[in-house]
């Protein structure tokens, strides 16, 4: 059967290009081999946020008491803590199934692989194969845990994200090696439910894609809550033949050693491009990634990518934009492409990070002449009132415009908020438009109005 659209993955970027396809009119087939929803919805996005949930939950009930409310015998059943999860992952799984068919989109389960830029060869549970055509083809194969070559996941000692959303049991002591989103929302999950937690990074910050002040408001906040952080440090080696992984760290100040029942390796991400047919069809790779043009298209034409196997953000959001403007493109609707200069990227630990744009370094760097304004969470009302004052808005605007260039934020509600600097970046918005915007008092998002107006040393009030 002919389709006007294959799309093979079924994650933010697959599942939303179906969806968009067929509302244009388009007919639409999408293969996965796993479940609905690809890793996001399965075993990234939605079950890490239930987790940290239940972890925030925990952690406010244990400090009840501050609040004037008393509770005794706090405890943990983290058996459930996961299946929560995993049911919530289930459920959101089977809302895209839902969608598909309200949308007429057709699901063929199995691994899809290019036969040419018009075929895709289906490869079902029991090995048969089949294939189907389409006059386009959409790339959406998503990413999996890296490997490091000194640090081989087995599963149960040296593990990934997969097997830290689902362990058995709590582990008494976990090291965290990388300290992008995924070690850091997993570093304060198992420290808020009272694993001893190391986290371990070769560079010279934690988070260190964040503005440097986003860095070390993270890391005071980490040791605060008695995380051990190590930064410029390497893990030489790890011996898991003992009851506890025993692991050799190369630091500043020499090698050491240290111990722990569990190992997370959270070092990235592995573009899914292997065995999909894009050798056998010459589709460019650079940096191991897919080559794309402006409209996702690759050098074979018909066929396209989005999301994590080509060279943009690696995020979700990125991914589901990039499946509307490719499928948009693909039916001739003039759609303007993506400014990935405004792309906003979260991490949902506590305190939260969230951040737009250029850090006040990068900012410099690029030659511009800056305006800074920082707003702390300390000065906060509603922030004061909650019992969560850590944390700072931090803007940065262009001195000759005005305009923003960057927005960094840190602290509880922050991942709700970067949307209006978002849309601001959007609009090209100057700093005058966001201090004259009417913020609701109070609210921790009138921080971002207090950052803009201290950038032009104007106070306003707490």
């Amino acid at each position: 059967m002919n389709y006007d659209i294959i799309i093979i993955g079924s994650g933010p970027g697959g599942y939303v290009a179906a969806i968009r396809a067929s509302q244009l009119g388009l007919k639409v087939s999408i293969v996965e081999k796993a479940e609905l929803g690809g890793i996001c919805l399965n075993w990234g996005c939605i079950p890490t946020k239930s987790l940290l949930k239940s972890a925030q939950v925990f952690k406010y009930i244990k400090n009840a008491s501050n609040y004037g409310i008393n509770v005794e015998n706090v405890d943990v059943d983290f058996s459930k803590i996961v299946n929560r999860s995993r049911e919530i992952a289930a459920n959101m799984s089977k809302g895209i199934q839902y969608l598909f068919k309200k949308n007429k989109v057709e699901v063929i389960y199995g691994t899809g692989k290019l036969i040419d830029n018009k075929t895709v060869e289906i490869t079902d549970s029991e090995n048969n194969k089949s294939n189907i055509s389409a006059n386009n083809i959409i790339l959406a194969t998503g990413a999996r845990s890296k490997e490091l070559p000194n640090l081989k996941q087995d599963g149960k000692k040296i593990i990934g994200y997969r097997e830290a959303l689902s362990l058995a049991k709590l582990p008494e002591s976990m090291i965290i090696v990388g300290s992008g989103a995924i070690g850091i929302e997993f570093a304060y999950f198992y420290n808020t439910l009272g694993v001893k937690v190391t986290l371990v990074e070769f560079l010279p910050f934690i988070v260190p894609l964040e503005d440097e002040d986003v860095s070390k408001q993270l890391g005071r906040s980490f040791k605060k809550n008695k995380i051990k952080v190590m930064v410029k440090s390497l893990v030489e080696s790890v011996d898991t033949s003992g009851e506890k992984c025993k692991l050799v760290i190369k630091t500043k100040k020499g090698e050491e050693i240290h111990k722990s029942d569990i190992v997370l390796s959270a070092v990235g991400i592995t573009p899914n491009i292997e065995n999909i047919g894009i050798e056998e069809l010459g589709i460019e790779t650079e940096y191991g990634k897919i080559k794309v043009d402006k409209n996702y298209q690759t050098n074979v034409e018909g066929v396209y990518a989005i999301g994590d196997i080509i060279n943009t953000p690696a995020l979700a959001h990125v991914a589901s934009a990039e499946a509307i403007n490719c499928v948009e493109k693909i039916a001739g609707h003039k759609t303007t492409d993506i400014n990935y200069k405004n792309i906003p990227g979260c991490i949902y630990a506590s305190p939260e990070i969230s951040s737009v744009g250029l850090s006040e370094k990068k900012a410099k760097e690029a030659g511009y002449e800056i305006n800074v304004g920082k707003f702390p969470y300390t000065a906060s009302g509603k922030a004061s009132s909650s019992g969560d004052r850590e944390g700072f808005v931090k803007l940065i605007f262009d001195k000759k415009t005005d305009k923003l260039l960057g927005a960094h934020l840190i602290g509880a509600n922050v991942t709700e908020m970067i949307s209006e600097l978002v849309l601001a970046g959007t609009l090209d918005a100057k700093a005058n438009d966001i201090i004259k915007s009417v913020h609701p008092h109070p609210t921790m998002s009138e921080a971002i109005m207090e950052a803009a107006a201290a950038a032009y040393n104007e106070v306003i009030h707490i």
